[in-house]
């Protein structure tokens, strides 16, 4: 890692050869899919894991959330602080090996503790797959592509998240059917154990196929000095203080509605099985399926309907639709965990997922473009240290807490899945609101670092 990325001046309008972007989109495409798979795993093993450990919702989220996100959000800044000034393939290469050595080594617990810490590892990986592949797609494609570039690596939480339930629940079932496996070595493996492996070892060969991406040069930068063309944290934190309001609005808004996405996706499995009776394999494959098809949709829908209100003179379409889409979903992710029938639960759980996954492509788009490309990757490493710090830290916890502490029922966890709905949905549109103003003031302001 100790190489510096080329910083070579290139002209504004000059970006690498299509094919090169494509197949560097593709390959981060695919670890992203990767990521989510390893990261959203334990939604379809909370029941087996529960009865090992002996533990309760609100524990068991202490896995799925805090135990994942507490390094993952820390290393997220130092690691796009390293991304804005070495090597960015590199990291990413070192990213996906550990993330995935460390999903493998969640097979071997057997322990709360060694889980926890095996899941802490997990996202010390994935925290060096973002940042610099945000930083690398935005000197691939130009500011008209890469709103769609941006979506299509942002579908990696779609369909990672939907295989991982497809997949997940159909490999435990299978291996649950086989009953516990004696390994040399390691000993006896549980179904559950064993599930792991089946989704960690695929990122060994994702390792390898990195190797064959480049490492763009980057474009855009500030031109006041020689020595500008790496931001300090001072000059990180002086833009940010410059539109603190467009940031605050942005950052702040997507973390809270971030609240819903990641409570939804930890819990609405289980919703499934504790509400319907509904197995592992059968919920798993009809809700990873529609996240896979309805979120890939809603991905490229969003991103359409951002291009249209760009159109029609809404200049800050990119951070709008965030709000938007907050306001869009109440209805649906709220009535959803309230029907009488698992597949009345599961046709409305389609606008949810339409709306809670299909917008951050566009949201991280629009940070891209407020934001200069030396400070691209410190500032995306922010988005996702908020979204992750608050998102994926309280969103699976507090659906928990509600069901444990305020319902104190595991059956009511339906009613904890739509409280968290009419809560945060509602405050995340009126925080990105208070920042559309400052949105469009940044954008103007965008000349004078190109």
């Amino acid at each position: 890692m100790s190489d510096p990325a080329p910083l070579v001046k290139v002209p504004k309008q000059y970006y690498p050869a299509s094919n090169m972007a494509n197949k560097t989109l593709a390959l981060l495409f695919v670890a992203y899919v990767l990521s989510f798979i390893d990261r959203q795993i334990l939604s379809v093993l909370i029941g087996p894991i529960r009865e090992a450990f002996s533990i309760s919702d609100f524990q068991f989220s202490l896995l799925h959330g805090f135990a994942f996100a507490i390094f993952y959000t820390v290393l997220g800044l130092p690691i796009g602080w390293a991304a804005d000034r070495f090597n960015r393939k590199r990291i990413i290469i070192f990213g996906v090996f550990f993330w995935s050595i460390a999903t493998c080594l969640c097979a071997l617990t057997k322990n709360f503790s060694a889980l926890f810490a095996a899941r802490v590892g997990v996202g010390v990986g994935e925290a060096a797959l973002s940042p610099p592949a945000y930083s690398m797609l935005s000197d691939y494609f130009s500011p008209e592509k890469l709103p769609a570039a941006m979506a299509l690596y942002s579908m990696g939480i779609t369909i990672g998240g939907g295989l991982a339930y497809i997949i997940g629940g159909g490999v435990y079932q299978y291996f649950a059917s086989l009953g516990p496996i004696l390994l040399p070595v390691v000993g006896e493996l549980q179904a559950w154990q064993l599930t792991f492996v089946a989704v960690g070892a695929p990122g060994f060969i994702v390792v390898l196929l990195l190797g064959y991406i480049d490492e763009p040069p980057r474009l855009g930068r500030v031109n006041s000095s020689a020595t500008s063309t790496l931001a300090g944290i001072e000059e990180v934190l002086q833009h940010l203080r410059r539109f603190k309001r467009a940031y605050l609005g942005h950052i702040v808004g997507v973390s809270i509605l971030s609240i819903v996405g990641y409570g939804t996706m930890a819990w609405f499995i289980e919703f499934l099985f504790r509400s319907f009776a509904m197995s592992k394999a059968e919920s798993g494959g009809i809700f990873g399926g529609m996240f896979i098809v309805i979120g890939s949709i809603g991905t490229f829908a969003i991103a359409a309907l951002t291009r249209h209100l760009a159109h029609r003179g809404y200049t800050d379409a990119s951070m709008r639709i965030i709000m938007i889409v907050a306001l869009a979903m109440i209805i649906p992710a709220t009535l959803s965990p309230l029907m009488p029938t698992a597949y009345l639960a599961l046709a409305l759980a389609s606008g949810t997922i339409f709306c809670q996954f299909g917008y951050f492509g566009v949201a991280t788009a629009a940070l891209q473009l407020i934001t200069p490309n030396q400070m691209r990757a410190q500032v995306s490493a922010l988005l996702l240290f908020a979204t992750n710090l608050i998102g994926l830290t309280i969103g699976p916890a507090v659906v928990a807490f509600c069901t444990d502490f305020i319902f104190q029922d595991d059956s009511k966890l339906n009613y904890s899945l739509s409280l968290v709905v009419v809560i945060f949905a509602p405050l995340a549109a009126l925080v990105v609101w208070s920042g559309l103003k400052d949105f469009r003031r940044a954008l103007a302001a965008r000349a004078s670092w190109q």
